[in-house]
């Protein structure tokens, strides 16, 4: 399991965490917070990316939780 942090385009912080499950697929769950108050949570599922490189997975990881809070809210 790997972790990630991060801020969205909205203001949120967050703190998830994430792997790779099988066939290319990648899971991960996410905490929000404002100002140090829990906002909510997500997870998802990313297909395809048993050819991505290790050293990209992070980024498209946060870019999917950033796309997932800010399109949801």
């Amino acid at each position: 399991m790997t972790t990630v942090s991060g801020k969205t385009k909205n203001g949120f912080t967050y703190e998830g965490d994430y792997e790779q499950a099988s066939a290319g697929r990648i899971v991960w769950t996410a905490t929000f917070r404002r100002d140090g108050d829990y906002a909510g949570m997500r997870h998802g599922c990313m297909f395809g990316m048993q050819d991505t490189a290790l050293a990209a997975l992070d980024d498209l990881v946060k870019a999917d939780i950033e796309a997932t809070w800010t399109d949801a809210t």
